[in-house]
Formats: C-alpha cells, sequence, structure tokens
C-alpha cells in the first residue's frame, strides 16, 4: 500500500491536511499513528527551507514519503511580520494562539484599517534518501480586531475574507478546504503526489 505521512505534530494541521489529501489513492498516516516523535528546529531563512527541514526528517525517520508545510501570516501594516515567525509570534514562552492573536491587535493599535493581509502556505514533499519538491499557496484578506468564528486554529478567528464578511474560523470545512492558502499549496502538490505514486 502506498503510504503518505503528514509530517506535523500539530492537531489542527494534521485535521486540515487529511481532509485536503483524503481523496488521493493512498494511505495517509500521522507520526502519532506510527509512534514517531520527532521536533525539527523551524530555524530556516524562508518558508521553503523549513518545510524542507521537517519532510526530510520525517522522511528519514520513518522511510515513508513525508509531506510537510510551512506556513505564515504576513500583515502589510506589521511589514510583513509575523510571517516565518507565526507560531512564536509572541515574548512569552508557551504563549498560546489565544495569546498571538491578542499580541498582533495590540500591536495593530495604532495602524490605518484595513490591515491588509495574506496567509502563505509552502509544502514540501520528501521521499527518503531522494529529492524534495514544492508547492504553494496564498490567500487574502485583512485583520479585523474582534474574534470571530470557532473553527480552525492560530489566526483563523481574526483573518477576514471581506468578499464573504466571513473570518478563516467561520468557513465550514468544505469552504476552507477551497480557499485557505494550504488548500491552495495541496492543489498545486498534488499533481507531485500523483506522479512519486503512480496513480
Amino acid at each position: 500500500m502506498r503510504k503518505l505521512l503528514i509530517a506535523t505534530n500539530n492537531k489542527g494541521k494534521v485535521k486540515e491536511l487529511h481532509d485536503l489529501l483524503k481523496g488521493l489513492d493512498v494511505e495517509l498516516v500521522t507520526p502519532a499513528g506510527i509512534d514517531l516523535k520527532l521536533d525539527v528546529d523551524e530555524d530556516g531563512a524562508d518558508y521553503a527551507e523549513n518545510a524542507a527541514k521537517k519532510a526530510i526528517a520525517f522522511a528519514q525517520a520513518s522511510g515513508l514519503v513525508s509531506l510537510a508545510d510551512d506556513s505564515g501570516l504576513e500583515v502589510d501594516a506589521l511589514d510583513g511580520a509575523p510571517g516565518l515567525h507565526s507560531a512564536r509570534y509572541h515574548p512569552k514562552p508557551g504563549a498560546t494562539d489565544a495569546d498571538r492573536r491578542a499580541y498582533m491587535l495590540e500591536n495593530l493599535q495604532d495602524k490605518p484599517r484595513p490591515w491588509k493581509a495574506h496567509f502563505h502556505a509552502t509544502i514540501a514533499i520528501a521521499v527518503p534518501a531522494a529529492d524534495v519538491h514544492f508547492a504553494e499557496g496564498n490567500c487574502y484578506g485583512e485583520i479585523i480586531p474582534e474574534e470571530r468564528g470557532t473553527g480552525g486554529f492560530g489566526y483563523d478567528p481574526i483573518f477576514l475574507f471581506p468578499e464573504l464578511n466571513k473570518t478563516m474560523a467561520e468557513l465550514e470545512m468544505d469552504e476552507k478546504n477551497r480557499l485557505s492558502h494550504r488548500a491552495k499549496a495541496v492543489m498545486n502538490a498534488i499533481h507531485v503526489l500523483k506522479k512519486l505514486f503512480e496513480i
């Protein structure tokens, strides 16, 4: 059976990637499912380097084709921050997603609205002892000062799609799986996976 390891320990990402990839004729495996405990330092210079580091480490440890992503939120009024450091965008160690959202809104207080922003995702697919393949996706919107919605994770409750008047956290899963940066990156990665697995 063809197996693809979803190379992340983030439960929100695992669920999202699982939903996005479920139509592919491969067995989707998670690190928890194969009892693989691995933490990879995300100290690369860009999204591609971080995604590749994770995908390669998981591929080498498991012997399986591994798919990792690195993503970030880039806010124009913050000169592209938090970007690469989206998951660590708070001076306090152990900060929660809610802490990071509150900190971002604090930093935006004196900036004129709308606070234009976009999410970016780079996916890396690593084959053990072979090449790494990449795919990217973006989605555009703005940051709003109040949280809305209970779906998603990270910055989703304050990222608004103005044309829908919905935050990322208010989208149904099938909507999110069409519109999100990760969804677009996965769509671009599907043909790579089909080639790799010859399906």
